[in-house]
């Protein structure tokens, strides 16, 4: 041992390795005895090994002060566990991360003396809550296939399926026809389902650190099942589609009806001609007409009568004033012409008088 103030004592101890969970804390030791030598002169310091070149301080004790904010990713979370005055500087890390996980030194110098400790710390993280899921058909002789996988963990992660009974949530064995996928443990592929294959399943993953687990129900269907629940899904759709077209049709055939009784009028102001004004009343008009219509009714009447007795007096009366040789075109003048019969002579004979309307005079007189 050297006793002269120039001297300088290296004390150096073993390497020792740590292994914790994340989240959890840790102590990693660091004894010395240079604390008895000068109080103001000592000087504590630890620090996180990057490379062999580059060494990030993570807490310090110099000049009576300490210091315990020089890492930004663990400040708050570092601290002297003791009386490190005394000679322990042992340094405590809370709330364990994957980046804490390093090489740590721990050196302790005063009055030209140095002692140290070199400490290897791995941060193990648990596997996170895996995902369960399913691939394939759940119906009767076909394949289903139940898959895991957790996002993070600290590799190497495990994967192991067992099979729950509700009844008292105890652990089964999967049934006979399945097979796990040896180059991917989180799959296990059930071959030739049938009704015994329904269950609940559970995955857990596993590695140093612990484990965490999910479940998945399975429930196999029979084939006829399937084609009633098909074909009502399909009649469920069919009479939505028919409802809605019979909806749509409704809507499109009073907003058709809506826009004809908009247009009506339009159309009758611009092409229909307007009617012309009459101004005999309907009713006169038809009782005239009739009335027309039966005065020359009874002109004709009477024109006839009055020819008939014209033709019979002049035959009987005066039958040297007709030749026999009149033509018959005369003949046919003399009942053309009515005007010309005596009336008088015509009562004298026993003709009897029609009285004709004022109306039809016009048409009797000429």
């Amino acid at each position: 041992v050297c006793l002269s103030a120039s001297c300088s004592i290296w004390l150096s101890q073993a390497q020792t390795e740590f292994k914790r969970v994340a989240e959890e804390n840790v102590t990693l030791p660091c004894h010395h005895r240079l604390g008895l030598l000068e109080q103001g002169s000592l000087d504590i310091e630890w620090l996180l090994h990057i490379s062999e070149t580059v060494h990030k301080a993570v807490i310090t004790y110099s000049g009576g002060r300490v210091y315990d904010d020089l890492n930004e990713e663990q400040k708050g979370r570092v601290s002297f566990t003791s009386n490190f005055l005394a000679g322990d500087a042992s340094l405590q890390i809370i709330s364990l991360q994957s980046s804490d996980a390093g090489k740590y030194i721990c050196k302790v110098k005063n009055a030209g003396q140095y002692e140290w400790a070199i400490i290897t710390l791995k941060v193990v993280e648990k596997p996170s809550k895996p995902k369960c899921w399913l691939e394939g058909e759940l119906l009767e002789g076909k394949e289903l296939s139940l898959q895991c996988h957790s996002a993070s963990g600290t590799a190497p992660i495990s994967y192991r399926w067992q099979r729950i009974n509700k009844e008292d949530e105890r652990a089964e064995h999967l049934p006979p026809t399945s097979r796990v996928n040896i180059s991917n443990p989180g799959q296990v592929l059930l071959k030739n389902l049938t009704q015994m294959s329904t269950g609940l399943y559970q995955c857990i993953a596993t590695n140093e650190a612990g484990q965490e687990s999910c479940v998945v129900q399975v429930t196999v269907q029979h084939a006829q099942n399937t084609g009633m629940i098909a074909g009502a899904v399909c009649g469920v759709v069919v009479g939505l589609s028919l409802l809605f077209l019979v909806v749509r049709l409704t809507i499109r055939r009073k907003e058709k009806k809506r826009y004809e009784e908009e247009e009506a009028p339009n159309e009758i102001r611009e092409d229909a001609e307007a009617p012309k004004a009459h101004l005999v009343k309907p009713s006169s008009s038809s009782s005239g007409s009739r009335s027309s219509r039966s005065g020359s009714s009874s002109t004709r009447s009477t024109a006839n009568s009055a020819s008939r007795s014209q033709r019979t007096l002049s035959t009987e009366a005066t039958p040297h004033l007709t030749p026999p040789q009149c033509s018959q075109r005369e003949m046919e003048q003399k009942e053309i012409e009515p005007k010309k019969v005596d009336y008088t002579n015509l009562m004298k004979m026993g003709a009897t008088l029609v009285m004709v309307p004022a109306q039809s005079r016009a048409f009797q007189t000429v």
